[in-house]
């Protein structure tokens, strides 16, 4: 199974008939450091009404733990972690803020307001998926950067960086497989012109096209 969780601490709002709802979203790796960010959340807004929580932690999701939070039975924890179950998010707690606005919204209108403040923060922390991946780099004469650029553009390889010296060195983190076809592509593109070197695989987040490194 992916090992799913958030790239960075993730944060967002929006209004609902009048209540504020604002989602907080980290990766942690132990209930420990769950524990501590909604009670760090909890701290900060001791005037809202509610701060219900979610979180999930191990790879294959073993712990999962949630809280309504004074809000009326299974309309603010549940959710929370049902958002998270659904994209097989784990490793993450999410905390979603409520200042009340006076008026009510019933047991479905909370449960949506809910899940979208959930679903907020995740998006603004960045969904990404644990691979191994490798950094490709690519050693080739100045006059075949255009080709190069041209072939990681039409296959969605990203380039994260680029050093000119006598050559040109072409970086790209790509997981292990895709290196493959990078390497590949690099030397028929160039009758074997370009010289490839790969780095140990490691683990990296993916996020869409491009791979991160894990800090």
């Amino acid at each position: 199974m992916a090992y799913i969780t958030i790239r960075e601490y993730g944060e967002d709002s929006f209004i609902e008939k009048k209540s504020e709802f604002i989602g907080y979203a980290k990766r942690v790796e132990n209930e420990e450091e769950a524990k501590a960010f909604v009670a760090e959340i909890k701290s900060k807004h001791k005037q809202a009404r509610h701060n219900c929580w979610g979180y999930i932690i191990g790879e294959n999701m073993g712990i999962q733990r949630y809280s309504d939070d004074g809000e009326p039975q299974g309309t603010a924890g549940i959710p929370i972690l049902e958002v998270m179950k659904k994209s097989n998010i784990t490793d993450c707690a999410v905390v979603v803020t409520r200042y009340f606005g006076g008026i009510l919204l019933g047991a479905g209108g909370l449960t949506r307001a809910y899940t979208k403040g959930a679903s907020i923060a995740l998006k603004a922390g960045g969904v990404v998926e644990k691979v191994q991946g490798v950094k490709v780099s690519l050693t080739l004469e100045y006059d075949m950067i255009g080709k190069v650029q041209y072939f990681c553009g039409q296959n969605n390889w990203h380039i994260e960086d680029t050093e000119y010296t006598d050559k040109v060195i072409v970086n790209i983190l790509a997981e292990v497989s895709v290196a493959e076809e990078i390497e590949k592509e690099a030397i028929e593109s160039s009758n074997g012109k370009i010289i490839v070197e790969k780095s140990k695989p490691k683990l990296y987040f993916k996020e869409e096209n491009r791979l991160y490194s894990i800090i």
